[in-house]
């Protein structure tokens, strides 16, 4: 009888794969470092902390603490406790931006890459690599207010709809390999049944 690596079985492979499909979205997990541009992380990293304002000094473990200590929001860049605070959106694979931290966890999706959406409930699909310039709300995929706030000014551009079907196909082919997926499993049980019966 011939063994195959675990690796490279068709059987050890699938639940990989699934593992994988279902762990992406996870990779958001709240950090007290969200909402922080990378050049300020050391800034970030000290025990005290001052706000850029001057105003006063915050320890580390009040940070992103959902209090606003700092007038100008420097201590809650990941939350939306501070009215001048801002958030700031990764993007990895677009272009990176920040948006006002009173957008952060309201069930709109607003960074490309579904960041600002951490504690809110939704999941909000990566769109980064689609050129992020589409905007997503719980329960719905495309933006109808977008799409009417477009189709008012008369800018609704070939771009959007384009993407918006690239993603629609991307769900599709997700959902249908899944679909595979289960019913290979399905029919591989079966199969094993059959023979421990006739055996």
């Amino acid at each position: 009888m011939e063994t195959t690596p675990l690796c490279t079985h068709p059987n050890n492979l699938i639940p990989f794969i699934i593992s994988l499909y279902f762990l992406v979205p996870s990779v958001h997990s709240f950090s007290p470092l969200l909402g922080i541009h990378p050049l300020d992380e050391k800034y970030f990293g000290s025990q005290v902390i001052k706000c850029k304002d001057d105003s006063k000094s915050f320890s580390r473990d009040r940070l992103n603490d959902n209090f606003c200590d700092c007038l100008d929001g420097t201590d809650e860049p990941g939350t939306s406790a501070c009215p001048r605070g801002k958030f700031y959106c990764r993007n990895y694979g677009s272009t990176p931006k920040f948006i006002f931290s009173s957008r952060v966890n309201d069930q709109i999706c607003d960074c490309c890459d579904g960041s600002d959406e951490y504690g809110s409930g939704i999941s909000c699909p990566n769109t980064c690599v689609m050129g992020g310039n589409l905007e997503y709300r719980a329960g719905n995929y495309i933006s109808h207010a977008l799409i009417r706030k477009n189709l008012k000014k008369g800018l609704i551009s070939e771009e959007i709809l384009q993407n918006a079907r690239g993603l629609q196909v991307i769900i599709i082919v997700q959902v249908v390999i899944l679909g595979c997926v289960v019913i290979y499993r399905i029919f591989n049980r079966r199969i094993k049944s059959r023979r421990r019966r006739y055996q």
